[in-house]
């Protein structure tokens, strides 16, 4: 018989088409006329060494031989017609049935032949009425099952050889292709955008604010010591250049706050109480000469600074 179905109401005349229709799907080969009305007396086997399948990555395609592990025959379930052309000869043709993919077979491609399993399941399929013989009509499970890839050669009709079914080691490129690359990539992507969407939530504004409360506690016993520049510190690396863009990092937004020039004292009530600290746009605070403690001399306190209305 010749692989590729053409049914017996084919005209005569009529060129036949082996492709349209080598494969049948088993879930529907009873609602189908071209099928319909071969279960129940053209029912066959096709015995092979094996099959190939095609895995598919974007435009690229890597065919895949696929076997028993003990080299013995696989046995399909197939479906036979017989046609007779203008010049009066018979064509027997047949149409091989196909199942779901097995489990083990869903990365490669979800349909696979249906396998029948030992000599019980091909009597059930030759000689059984419908529906007991639906019961072998199943994917392939068992573990003796084994693949390996092949020359992309095998897609063509003219090549033809043991070269056909011998084993190829793939590239880096191909067991690692591109668009597992980009993939992998937007996932890094979306953690870190989720991470730093959580450290910005764990960053209040008040933070530098409870910092000064806790500093002021000894700024009367040391009024421009190492605590005040070490807030000073604090608060220049907070400051941003846009500030006004960013909650993050703008902590003061009050234009009418001026910022001290040459150690003078802001007024009482010159910071709000929900508001921060932040710098002109294009300009860089300087950092101010720690000066020589002395407790003789009447310098502003650290306290002035956060001075209550």
């Amino acid at each position: 018989m010749k692989w590729g179905l053409v049914p017996s109401f084919t005209k005569k005349t009529e060129k036949p088409d082996h492709y349209k229709m080598f494969n049948a799907r088993s879930e529907s080969i009873k609602e189908k006329a071209s099928f319909r009305r071969l279960v129940p007396t053209n029912r066959c086997l096709v015995a092979v060494e094996g099959f190939y399948e095609w895995k598919k990555d974007g435009s690229k395609k890597q065919p895949y031989y696929i076997h028993f592990k003990d080299n013995r025959p696989l046995v399909f379930a197939a479906l036979y017609d017989a046609w007779k052309n203008s010049e009066g000869d018979i064509l027997y043709t047949l149409t091989i049935l196909t199942t779901s993919s097995s489990s083990a077979l869903q990365w490669l491609h979800d349909r696979m032949p249906v396998i029948l399993r030992n000599e019980g399941s091909v009597d059930v399929w030759l000689n059984k009425a419908i529906p007991e013989f639906e019961t072998v009509l199943r994917s392939y499970e068992d573990a003796d099952l084994v693949w390996y890839p092949v020359t992309t050669a095998v897609g063509k009709p003219s090549f033809d050889g043991s070269e056909c079914i011998k084993e190829i080691q793939l590239s880096s490129a191909d067991r690692n292709p591109i668009s597992k690359f980009f993939a992998k990539k937007t996932d890094d992507k979306d953690q870190m955008e989720v991470k730093h969407g959580k450290s910005l939530k764990e960053s209040p504004k008040k933070e530098i604010f409870d910092i000064a409360a806790e500093l002021s506690i000894s700024s009367e016993e040391s009024p421009q010591g190492d605590h005040f520049d070490d807030l000073k510190e604090h608060l220049e690396f907070n400051t941003h250049a846009n500030a006004d863009e960013s909650d993050h990092f703008s902590l003061l937004k009050n234009p009418s706050i001026e910022p001290e020039i040459c150690g003078t004292k802001r007024g009482s009530g010159a910071i709000a109480p929900d508001s921060g600290l932040t710098s002109e746009k294009g300009s860089k605070p300087k950092k101010k000469a720690r000066p020589v403690k002395n407790t003789g001399d009447k310098q502003a306190s650290l306290l002035s600074y956060f001075e209550k209305a």
